[in-house]
């Protein structure tokens, strides 16, 4: 299965994004209100510099790194994350999510961000396969 078939499956594929000189406890709220587990992370300019997730804020507590409305995004955001296209395998993505250990894989289509897939995403896709067959 294509990584497009699973972005056409998701109810949205709005690209929630966030800057990176915002505070932590703003992202936490703004991820709760959008009930997602990841935001991508802006410059000033609106480049995508950095991913956000649910797992990067549990970091950030765990490792007591400071005061969540003092603490930039561009504090603790994962720098280096990978992409996927549309026309890549949800085998390929699964298995680039086990190797790196995340959970969320920005989709890029002519070098822009286009959709978030997440775990579950495939999962889901994966159980939708499997049925029909």
């Amino acid at each position: 299965m294509k990584i497009k078939e699973v972005l056409a499956q998701k109810s949205s594929n709005a690209v929630f994004a966030i800057e990176a000189s915002k505070s932590i406890d703003v992202v936490i709220k703004e991820m709760h209100e959008k009930r997602v587990g990841a935001l991508l992370v802006q410059s000033e300019t609106g480049e995508p510099i950095g991913i956000l997730t649910d797992q990067d804020i549990v970091r950030f507590y765990a490792e007591q790194l400071g005061d969540a409305n003092q603490v930039s995004v561009a504090q603790i955001m994962t720098e280096n994350f990978c992409v996927e296209t549309l026309d890549s395998t949800t085998d390929k993505a699964e298995s680039i999510m086990t190797e790196q250990r995340v959970r969320h894989l920005p989709i890029v289509d002519d070098c822009e961000v286009i959709g978030i897939i997440s775990l579950g995403d495939l999962v889901k896709a994966k159980l939708q396969e499997t049925a029909v067959e």
